[in-house]
Order: structure tokens, then C-alpha cells, then sequence
């Protein structure tokens, strides 16, 4: 639109930008609305001139006109703008709040007749050019725009019958607001779905919030409604304005939009990428060895929180050299998506499409990954789409009935986040996930998507007593929806998308969770290890004198190792809300703290499964995690500490990922029984555990954990024979260096193979364990 003067002020100073807003009364005595007799009357008569040559149209039907200004009209482009009609050419518009408007054409300048209530029309000459614009004053500003009712459908067929089959793979490409040239116009094509809704307007800040002159047309049964707007573009704000079925009005956040008002703001932004990627040779070769077979160490990052007050490009000069730095070959981010309340840390979402506008625009998120893969880093985010808030001007009850919630209440509400669960039965619903999963993958060049409360999907039972829940048709507890919908998700992103892994926060037993859809599996990469992480931290917080009750806690997760392919997971979640920080769930005093600290992630490292270790444990942080100030950075000031404290853990996991990254041993074998053999799993009373990893070619790695205080002298393990030349194990890593803050107890010189029987094996090695401690040795 051009403005010739300035923005008028009627309605009076709009409030906040998103912010539900009521238009003041119409000055409704300025015009005169024509009685239904005098309309029946005026529809018989031919129309005639009017003064300057202008001749009225045929007025409006009362029900249409009472429909069009309820904003409950479905077929807005009928009656409005311009249509052939018997003598002429009728046009009518729709504008509250005007003075007059004209019709600029080619060689015609025709002024409207007032209709009253915000209609003006005239009948114009046969020949009048369709492509005009029209001239609208108002008390204190002209504005020239084309007219929205000129306009045909910017939507295709195609797209409309992929919407109804809910097979549109690229869903943000049809839904949302879009800029675009159409019919040689540059301006915005608005579509929602609502097929519940008895109209549709667009309301927005060029406006003023009062969305009565811009209703949508229904573009039949696929409950899609679409609305194109010249001269409107990117940062413009907008709304939905939904007539329910009962007639009542809800302004509604557009559910597929790309970009969002900072929160509590919480209007639809119009948005278009203009980030030019620079990670080609990442994307060209991130697939080249699957997730399950290459090295992957993951850390684990709350943007908001990491360094807060940083936005994306901020970050993007600062968390891909720590991580790089550190030797994690990949960050996750918890969840980006646009969130209301900062406290529930993303995981209660609004926006599914729109990266949170807390942290800069979605191009600022594009720099951010661009510059992750840049630095050799793969991105994964969190995606959660087990459930979703229950704000009102968001999802729930979108066009006044349950839309994308599950229409039995039961079904519907979440029990343990007083939020409300996806209908997964649902075609749209279900295209509306899996194409978020895909465009997260495809518009910012992610490279895994870590899925949120898996088992709250998989389960109707899931934290509900009895008579709270209903069986599925074959009397289980399983959800067959949940299930189809991960099936088709998973499927559909790694047909599109080479390269990326898809994983499971799954906290139980149900069976094939990474096993190929095609097999009746639900098709994950990769599941989060939940039960070793529960264990194995069960049997670091006891005192080294009773773990020897615990010894299987940390031997069980080989018993059904091979049954997924793991993550070993230790997260956000247990770090916070009274669990302690990681070092600080050890017993002892902080030497000790810290020293099983170190060896807990030498054991976890050398672990059969991927690492990922959240934010602030990487340093021994003693501290639980806030959002609202994130990691203590100051406990790596050179002024407050010695080298070997917190800054020496950080050297050790460094040295963890250098040398992990190094071995295949550690994970090129991760998900089958050959990449791994006990060399001594049950000595208890010693709080010993000695394995051995192996690599495709065989080549071993030998690592042994001493959790108990006590140095232990000559302690004899048994060893392969190894071919070649190499006649020695050397240490390659040892949590008690000095360097990391560790007693210094090393094996300094290569262990020979003595020809003494152990644990099965005729050849055996005598190394020293450090008290609290891991050591891996190499044959060298």
C-alpha cells in the first residue's frame, strides 16, 4: 500500500502489537444504511446514473450484507470487488471507516457511492480495466491500494488436494502467510486451516486490528481459507480473526507461521528467508556414515541460558568454537520453537514453525546452524510434538471445537502438564507434525530431531489411573495413532531429508523404538538410554563402601544393549529441581566429588552407546542448572581457581572426545554384540569394571574403572592376543592425571602381556588403578 499522508487514527492509538484489540463503534450516522424494503425496491429497477456520470450497483443482499459484516461470510470475493454484471461492471468494497473511495484505472476515475456501514459500489462501463486500484480517504489520511477482491486464488489445486489427503510434505510452502508476486502484484497470501469456522478474517497492525475489510474466502472442503493482500510484507504483524460456529469471535496466532512477536507478545509476523547457506560440503557428506556407526558426542545446549543475553548471532561467534574446542561432534538444542513462558524451557509450545524470536529472526537461527556446520558441529534440536499449551489465542479449540486436540477429553489432556495432546488420528493433524519435522530438517539444515516424551505418545494409559483412559479397539494400552504418525514421521525424514537422525526420548521397553518401519518398527536412528542412566547414577551417588550391593546397576545395560540403538543421556533433566548437579550427586568430600566425577565419564565415554552431556557438567558445575542465569562460567576465572580444578575437567572431556574421535573401537560397533566383551564384570568387592571395545578390524581398546579410593597396585586383567607387531598396552587416558585435577597415579611405560591365565584369556596385563578413576590402554 502507499501512504500519501499519515497513517490515519481511526481506531484511536492501537494497543500493544498481537494484543487482542476492539475496534470503537462505526460511525455509523456518517452514513445511511438502506432499509430491506428500499434494497428489495432498488434490485427490480435498472440502475442509473448518479451525479458525475457514476451509476449505483445493485445494492447487497441484507443476509449477505449482515454475513460480510459479522465476518461470517465463506464467498467474500462474490460480493466484493469487481464482477460483469448486466449494464457494466460492478465493483464494491468493504471499508470501515472511510470518507470515499474511488476506482483509479486506465483513463477512469470513477468515485464510489456510500453504502453505508463501510460498503461503497458503483456500476462502472463495461470497458473499465479490470487491474485498478482504489483511492481510499480517510479523516486524516489517502491511502492507494489494489484491491484484494480482484484477485484469484494464490493457492493451487494441487496443494488443496494434498492438504485434504494430508499428504502435503511441504506444508509451510501452502499454509501461513507467504509473500509473494501474484497476478503481477507483490503483496501476501494468508491461508489457515479452519474447518470449523463459519468465516475467517485477517486482522493485523495495517489494519489497525480490525480485520471487517478483510475477510477470507473457503476454499471448499478442505477447510483451508485463503486471502491475498497487496502490499503487505515482511514485519508485518497479523492475526486470525475466527467466527466460531456459535457466531463468537477469537483472534488466533497463525499456526503455521514462520516467525512470531517476542514474547508475551504473541502476534503471526510475515516473514521470507533471504540467508544465503555456506555449508555445502556439510550437507554434501553429513550422511555418508550412518548416525549408529560414526562417532557422535552431543552437547547438550539452553540457547537462552548458555550465555544469556546473546541472540543467534551472537552465539554463532562464540558456541562453535567451545564446542569445536571441546571435541563434541554435535550440540542438541533444547526446543527452538516458539514458546509462551520461558520456564517451561521450550517445551511447551505455540509456534511449531517459527524459531523463538527471544534469540533474533529465523535468519539469525539460520546463521547460527550455518555457522555450527562451518565449524565441522552437527545441530540437532529438540521437537516435541507429544503435546501443546492451552493459550487461548493459540491451538487449542482453534476454530471453536477441537481441532488439533483430540475431541474425547479424555484423550485430549495431558495429565502431568495441564496441557492437551495432538489427535494423531487425525490426517491433518497428523501432516501438520510430520511436515514440521521435515521443514525444521530442510529450512534450517538441521541434522537430527531428538523427539520429546515419546512414551506419553505411545501409551493411553500414560500417567492415568483406571477409568481414566479407554483401550484401543484390540483391548492394549498402545495407541495405534501415535504409532502410525512415528512410523510416517520418521519415514517420511529420512526419505527427504539424507543424513539426519531422528531419536527417541523413550523411557521404556516397548520393542523395536530404532528398528525400520518397514520391519514394524517405529523408525528411530537413535533412543536416549534411560535406564543406564538411571542406574548407573543410582550406583555413583552410594558410598564407595556399599556400591558393591549395586554392582549390576552398572552391568545390566548390557544385558539388552543390542535391543536399540542408545544415546547415553546425561541431560538437563537431572540436573535440576533438587537432583543435584552431576559432581555434585557424588559422594565425598570435593576431591572425591570430583574424581567421580571424572571417572564416571571416562566409564560413560567408553560405554557401548553415543554421549551427551548438557551444558555446565562438562566443567564440574556443583551448582543445579537455572534458566534464568545458565552454567557458572566463573568457576573457570583463572582468579578463583587452581588449573586441575573445574578448568581440568573441562581438559578431560576434551581429551574424552579427542581420543574418542580417534578410536573406532568406541564406536564403530556401538549397536552389535562384536564391538564389545567383558574382560571382568563382577568384581564387586574391588568396584571394578574392566571391558574390552573393538573396532570393525578388530583392534581393541581396553577400559577399566576403579570406583572405590583405593590405589590398587598390579591389578591382573586379562587381554587379547594381538596380531602385527603391537606387543604392549599403553595408557591412553587416565582420569587421575594431574592435568585434570587427579592424584597423578599413571602408567607411565607400556604393560607387557604376561603369559598368566586371566578372566578367561591365556595373556594378562598388571596395571596400577588410580583411586576413582578410569584408565584406557591401547595396544601399541
Amino acid at each position: 500500500m502507499t501512504a500519501r499522508k499519515p497513517a490515519r487514527t481511526a481506531p484511536s492509538s492501537s494497543p500493544a502489537a498481537g494484543a487482542p484489540r476492539t475496534a470503537p463503534a462505526r460511525t455509523a450516522p456518517a452514513r445511511k444504511t438502506a432499509p430491506a424494503t428500499a434494497a428489495r425496491t432498488a434490485r427490480a429497477e435498472p440502475s442509473r446514473p448518479r451525479r458525475g456520470g457514476t451509476r449505483t450497483a445493485r445494492p447487497l443482499d441484507g443476509a449477505d450484507r449482515g454475513r460480510l459484516l459479522a465476518g461470517e461470510h465463506h464467498a467474500p470475493h462474490g460480493l466484493l470487488g469487481a464482477h460483469p454484471v448486466r449494464g457494466g461492471t460492478g465493483v464494491r468494497v468493504l471499508r470501515p471507516y472511510a470518507r470515499s473511495v474511488t476506482v483509479l484505472a486506465k483513463g477512469v476515475r470513477v468515485p464510489l457511492h456510500d453504502e453505508g456501514d463501510g460498503f461503497f459500489a458503483a456500476l462502472l462501463p463495461a470497458d473499465t480495466p479490470l487491474e485498478y486500484r482504489l483511492l481510499i480517504d480517510y479523516p486524516d489520511a489517502s491511502v492507494e491500494t489494489h484491491d484484494p477482491y480482484r484477485f484469484l486464488p494464490a493457492l493451487g489445486e494441487l496443494d488443496l488436494h494434498l492438504i485434504g489427503e494430508g499428504r502435503h510434505e511441504e506444508l509451510w510452502t501452502a499454509l501461513g502467510a507467504r509473500t509473494m508476486e501474484h497476478q503481477g502484484v507483490t503483496g501476501t497470501r494468508f491461508t489457515v486451516w479452519a474447518p470449523n469456522a463459519r468465516g475467517v478474517r485477517v486482522a493485523g497492525d495495517f489494519n489497525h486490528w480490525d480485520g471487517t475489510a478483510y475477510p477470507m474466502r473457503s476454499l471448499g472442503s478442505s477447510g483451508v481459507w485463503e486471502l491475498f493482500l497487496p502490499g503487505v510484507g515482511e514485519g508485518a504483524l497479523y492475526k486470525f480473526d475466527v467466527c466460531r460456529p456459535d457466531g463468537s469471535h477469537t483472534l488466533r496466532a497463525d499456526p503455521m507461521a514462520r516467525r512470531a512477536e517476542v514474547p508475551p507478545a504473541n502476534a503471526s509476523v510475515v516473514t521470507a528467508s533471504h540467508h544465503v547457506w555456506q555449508d555445502q560440503e556439510w550437507m554434501a557428506h553429513r550422511g555418508d556414515v550412518p548416525a549408529h556407526r560414526a562417532p557422535m558426542s552431543v552437547y547438550e545446549v539452553h540457547l537462552p541460558s548458555w550465555r544469556p543475553g546473546l541472540g543467534y548471532r551472537q552465539l554463532a561467534a562464540q558456541l562453535p568454537a567451545y564446542v569445536r574446542a571441546l571435541g563434541f561432534t554435535h550440540v542438541e538444542l533444547m526446543p527452538v520453537a516458539e514458546h509462551p513462558f520461558g520456564g517451561s524451557w521450550g517445551y511447551q509450545v505455540t509456534g511449531f514453525y517459527a524459531p523463538t524470536s527471544r534469540l533474533g529472526s529465523p535468519d539469525d537461527f539460520r546463521f547460527l546452524v550455518d555457522s555450527l556446520h562451518r565449524a565441522g558441529v552437527g545441530v540437532i534440536v529438540d521437537w516435541v510434538p507429544a503435546h501443546f499449551p492451552r493459550d487461548d489465542w493459540a491451538l487449542a479449540e482453534f476454530d471453536g471445537r477441537p481441532l488439533y486436540e483430540h475431541p474425547d477429553p479424555k484423550r485430549a489432556a495431558h495429565p502431568d502438564w495441564g496441557t492437551l495432546e495432538f489427535d494423531y488420528g487425525r490426517r491433518e493433524v497428523r501432516n501438520f507434525l510430520v511436515s514440521n519435522a521435515t521443514y525444521w530438517c530442510e529450512e534450517f539444515h538441521v541434522d537430527g530431531l531428538r523427539v520429546d516424551a515419546v512414551a506419553s505418545m505411545l501409551y493411553l494409559d500414560y500417567s492415568r489411573e483406571d477409568g481414566q483412559w479407554t483401550p484401543n479397539e484390540h483391548g492394549g494400552r498402545e495407541n495405534p495413532d501415535a504409532v502410525s504418525f512415528l512410523q510416517e514421521m520418521n519415514a517420511t525424514v529420512y526419505r527427504r531429508s539424507p543424513g539426519v537422525v531422528t531419536i527417541a526420548e523413550e523411557s521404556t521397553a516397548w520393542d523395536g523404538v530404532t528398528r525400520a518401519t518397514d520391519l514394524g518398527g517405529l523408525g528411530f536412528g537413535l533412543k536416549w538410554n534411560m535406564g543406564w542412566m538411571h542406574d548407573s547414577l543410582e550406583y555413583m551417588t552410594k558410598e564407595p563402601v556399599h556400591r558393591k550391593y549395586h554392582h549390576d546397576e552398572m552391568t545390566f545395560s548390557m544385558v539388552y544393549a543390542y535391543s536399540e540403538n542408545y544415546i547415553l543421556p546425561i541431560s538437563h533433566d537431572e540436573v535440576v529441581h533438587g537432583k543435584r548437579a552431576l559432581v555434585s550427586k557424588m559422594p565425598g568430600d570435593w576431591w572425591q566429588q570430583r574424581a567421580g566425577h571424572r571417572a564416571y565419564l571416562g566409564f560413560m565415554w567408553a560405554h557401548p552407546g553415543k554421549q551427551l552431556l548438557f551444558m555446565g557438567q562438562e566443567f564440574a558445575q556443583g551448582a543445579e542448572w537455572s534458566e534464568g542465569h545458565g552454567p557458572d562460567w566463573w568457576l573457570l576465572d583463572p582468579s578463583y581457581a587452581a588449573e586441575s580444578d573445574h578448568r581440568g575437567v573441562r581438559a578431560l572431556v576434551g581429551d574424552l572426545n579427542r581420543v574418542y574421535a580417534e578410536t573406532p573401537a568406541l564406536w564403530q560397533l556401538d549397536t552389535v554384540p562384536e564391538g564389545f566383551a567383558w574382560v571382568d564384570g563382577g568384581a564387586a568387592e574391588d568396584n571394578v569394571f574392566a571391558f574390552l571395545r573393538h573396532d570393525a578390524h578388530g583392534s581393541p581398546l581396553l577400559a577399566v574403572s576403579n570406583f572405590s579410593p583405593v590405589v590398587r597396585h598390579g591389578y591382573r586383567l586379562g587381554v587379547p592376543e594381538v596380531p602385527g607387531d603391537r606387543v604392549a598396552w599403553a595408557e591412553v587416558l587416565n582420569t587421575d592425571d594431574a592435568r585434570y585435577g587427579g592424584g597423578g597415579v599413571r602408567n607411565t611405560g607400556p604393560l607387557k602381556p604376561e603369559p598368566v591365565p586371566a578372566h578367561g584369556r591365556s595373556t594378562s596385563v598388571a596395571p596400577t588403578l588410580p583411586p576413582l578413576a578410569t584408565v584406557w590402554l591401547r595396544p601399541v
